[in-house]
């Protein structure tokens, strides 16, 4: 069951240089800096990751980090494909309580999938945490856009549970005599057309506005 107290975002490697490489990117950018406006609300922590940031940039401008605070855990960069890096893990390790992990970023058969076997491998030692792992499918891509389906159709047969942004926030509110529901209905207004256009965006191929996509490159040539 999805609460606050036992919830963490982990948000992967959405960085600049992938803007023209990410099928869909905007709208992942987009999405995550919802997940961020419902973490600061419900007082959720975040995890955030670049990948080899030198090569590749910084957390792109648009997901608004500094809002969080001291919600914002740490942001880490990487080699490792997977976002669990010893500081990660020991992050989590010092957090017993937290049992629920919402996944999102960047690329779904990549890194986000190394992140949910990393966490998978975590749940399955003796004594570990166990972790329930959520996907946003409205949260997540690729530079090929085929790839994620497959890259969600694993995630979902080894256990993950394959969600959207929304269907997150109003777990995690859980009643509408919720004295967060009244600022959360609020955002979830503001925020519905860029919820719309994401999820079909996303989960529908690009068949809603692909004009408004940047030509797609190879990752390689960013590298």
């Amino acid at each position: 069951m999805l609460v606050p107290q036992s919830t963490l975002f982990l948000l992967c490697d959405i960085q600049t240089k992938f803007k023209n490489a990410i099928f869909g990117y905007q709208h992942v950018v987009s999405t995550a800096n919802k997940m961020v406006k419902i973490a600061q609300l419900l007082g959720i922590p975040v995890i955030a990751t670049t990948q080899n940031s030198k090569a590749l940039g910084q957390i792109d401008p648009g997901i608004d980090l500094a809002s969080l605070g001291s919600l914002l855990l740490g942001n880490f960069d990487k080699t490792l494909f997977s976002m669990i890096t010893q500081d990660v893990e020991n992050i989590l390790a010092s957090k017993p309580e937290i049992t629920q992990i919402v996944l999102f970023g960047i690329e779904s058969h990549v890194c986000v999938l190394q992140t949910f076997l990393s966490l998978s491998s975590l749940s399955s030692q003796p004594n570990g945490t166990k972790y329930t792992i959520h996907i946003l499918a409205d949260g997540i891509s690729s530079c090929n856009s085929f790839e994620v389906s497959i890259a969600i159709a694993r995630m979902r047969h080894e256990g993950a549970v394959i969600t959207t942004s929304e269907s997150v926030g109003f777990q995690l509110v859980g009643d509408a005599k919720s004295d967060k529901f009244k600022a959360f209905s609020k955002l979830v207004k503001e925020e519905q057309n860029g919820t719309k256009s994401a999820g079909e965006y996303l989960l529908q191929d690009g068949k809603e506005t692909p004009d408004k996509l940047a030509p797609v490159k190879n990752i390689k040539n960013l590298i």
